[in-house]
């Protein structure tokens, strides 16, 4: 009996479709196009086919698509792998990675592709066409003048034996197109359920392989999953309507295709279009602007479904491993997926705290934040052992989302010492140093009680006692409460910028 696990029963015209999905250990890939960065639903697509591909023990493969020389970008390949690398997605195949289905660089492929478009020509499937560039923007003009669909009108389909010999001995240059069938082809998609769609309607035969010897996206494609035992194609929904086509590919050549499955778009909270000119865009734009890669694999899945919603539990960050192992594709949403900025601000906040839990990562938040601050202040006798810069990363965990805010004029107080320019009672302040000099504990509460005393004792108003130290301590009129700041400064640093003002 074959091993399966039933999903749904789907009804569609004159048959039943059985939804399922295989148990057997998955192979898996991801295809991008070297055309310039990852973006966020490319590290979608690449995340889920992880996900999936861990939770059953399977393999995940990754095969670069480069048959479009003219959009290839130098150092894209390289950025690409640094992103996925960073964000804690493992590739088991793949460029430069062992593994017995490669090449995984498709222009490296070429005489594979060779090898399958002659079975194609032979056995029927497939036809040379001749039609040149200028024919075929007629055709598309005609048909936009005529309010019809543009497509091409199969001319070369019926040329005689003779003709092609006469043509070819000319040396007059050919594509290789594949013979579209009228067949409303069906298949069951993993998200989107029962999936009908005659192509021939609206296209007409494709390309399969160019003039210059490089296929398309959509023979590639079908013939490099079947050679890489794909079984399963996890892939945008912008591809959707392709995969008719890619069945009938399948079929010329009497191969079992994989099963296929379709994520929704990715859009703005409002349901608008992610827009290449904004910053939520690009991996890299995520990886220099603070925020750390488990942060974002979470705030992507929070936004795109694929695992079980428990009302009101809060939020909570995920490990990889726990996220391969509650991942479920049939969780995932047909519906675009919005994305909410304020999930990835607090997905961030957590991770820090989860950081700072550890004793390796910890140090490595305080190496980054003292190179960070040295940055910002390079001229500045600056406070950073690395007691202080800890105890500050623990105090503005729940305070900040990226380490990079505590770089701000407004945290500016933790390292320098502040410009004050507010008028001081010097008296009051030197007895004030006297004071706090005393104290035994120099904690947030044994600070608060001494100053409210010192003020009743002097006669002076605690407000305008606490205005005026927070002006000395760290030169702003907001901010954290006074006696916080100077528990955080420590004695010495509080003592010595106020000792700073009184001449």
């Amino acid at each position: 009996m074959c091993s399966i696990l039933v999903k749904r029963l789907i009804y569609v015209p004159n048959r039943y479709l059985l939804k399922c999905i295989s148990t057997e250990s998955p192979r898996v890939r991801f295809a991008p196009s070297p055309t310039g960065y990852l973006h966020l639903g490319g590290l979608r697509t690449a995340l889920y086919n992880y996900l999936f591909a861990k939770s059953r023990n399977g393999t995940f493969i990754l095969r670069i698509e480069d048959t479009d020389q003219t959009r290839k970008v130098e150092g894209s390949v390289d950025a690409l792998v640094n992103d996925l690398q960073w964000a804690g997605i493992e590739c088991n195949e793949g460029p430069g990675i062992n593994g017995k289905y490669g090449p995984y660089i498709q222009s490296e492929r070429l005489n594979i592709y060779q090898e399958h478009i002659t079975k194609l020509l032979d056995n029927g499937s497939a036809y040379k066409c001749f039609c040149t560039e200028r024919r075929l923007n007629i055709l598309r003009r005609d048909a936009v003048k005529s309010q019809r669909i543009p497509k091409y009108d199969n001319r070369c389909r019926s040329l005689s034996p003779e003709d092609i010999k006469q043509k070819m001995d000319a040396g007059v240059p050919y594509c290789i197109r594949f013979k579209l069938t009228s067949d409303c082809q069906y298949f069951e998609d993993l998200i989107f359920g029962s999936i009908a769609y005659d192509v021939s309607l609206n296209e007409g035969d494709p390309v399969l392989m160019k003039s210059d010897g490089y296929p398309t996206y959509h023979f590639a494609n079908v013939v490099d999953d079947h050679l890489m035992d794909i079984t399963h194609v996890l892939r945008g929904v912008e591809w959707q309507i392709s995969t008719t086509k890619h069945l009938l590919i399948y079929r010329a050549f009497g191969w079992k295709p994989p099963q296929f499955g379709h994520m929704p778009l990715i859009v703005n909270a409002d349901g608008t279009k992610l827009s290449k000119r904004q910053s939520d865009v690009k991996v890299e734009d995520y990886r220099t602007n603070g925020i750390f890669p488990l942060a974002l694999v979470n705030y992507i899945t929070l936004s795109g479904g694929g695992f079980e919603h428990v009302p009101g539990a809060g939020l909570r960050l995920k490990t990889m491993e726990e996220l391969a192992g509650e991942f479920q594709i049939d969780k995932i949403s047909s519906h675009p997926s919005r994305l909410n900025p304020d999930l990835l601000e607090e997905s961030n906040r957590l991770e820090i705290k989860r950081r700072l839990r550890d004793e390796d990562e910890a140090k490595s938040l305080v190496s980054k934040l003292q190179e960070l601050i040295t940055k910002t202040y390079p001229e500045h006798n600056l406070n950073l052992t690395e007691e202080h810069v800890k105890s500050v990363l623990n105090w503005s965990a729940t305070r900040i989302s990226r380490i990079e805010e505590l770089s701000s004029k407004k945290y500016g107080f933790l390292w320098i010492l502040p410009k004050s320019t507010a008028k001081v009672d010097q008296e009051l302040l030197r007895k004030l140093v006297n004071n706090l000099e005393g104290l035994e504990k120099f904690d947030q509460g044994s600070l608060k009680e001494s100053l409210r005393s010192f003020s009743a004792q002097n006669g002076v108003k605690f407000p305008a006692l606490m205005k005026m130290l927070r002006s000395v301590i760290s030169g702003l009129d907001e901010g954290p409460g006074v006696a916080e700041m100077m528990d955080l400064l420590g004695k010495t640093q509080s003592l010595e910028r106020i000792k700073a003002v009184v001449r």
